[in-house]
């Protein structure tokens, strides 16, 4: 399941998460973040239950964008206990995409 963060549960549902928790900063008019659409999807079925995997519209909730300082897009964050653990800007392939997520499991 792909989850929808906004500034109203991203508290609750990222920061006070209980599992790792991938973030995809995006924006619908950007090309690669269009691109890394059905690899994101793909990854929240692959991990289900294991991470939560969600993303941030970066035009509807600039405040979270801001808060991550995010200045390019996408950008994925990898957040465990609260605290990013690490990030990355741009598109990627879904083997370096799933290679980020076995790493913050087992961070």
């Amino acid at each position: 399941m792909e989850y929808k963060f906004t500034s109203e549960n991203f508290n609750e549902e990222v920061l006070k998460s209980d599992i790792p928790v991938m973030v995809d900063f995006y924006a619908d008019w950007c090309g690669p973040c269009r691109m890394m659409m059905p690899i994101v999807e793909k990854m929240a079925e692959k991990y289900n239950g294991k991470v939560k995997v969600g993303k941030v519209n970066t035009e509807h909730q600039p405040e979270l964008a801001g808060m991550f300082n995010v200045r390019s897009i996408p950008s994925f964050f990898f957040i465990k206990d609260g605290k990013v653990v690490e990030s990355a800007v741009g598109g990627m392939s879904e083997g370096n995409l799933s290679a980020k997520i076995d790493n913050l499991i087992n961070a």
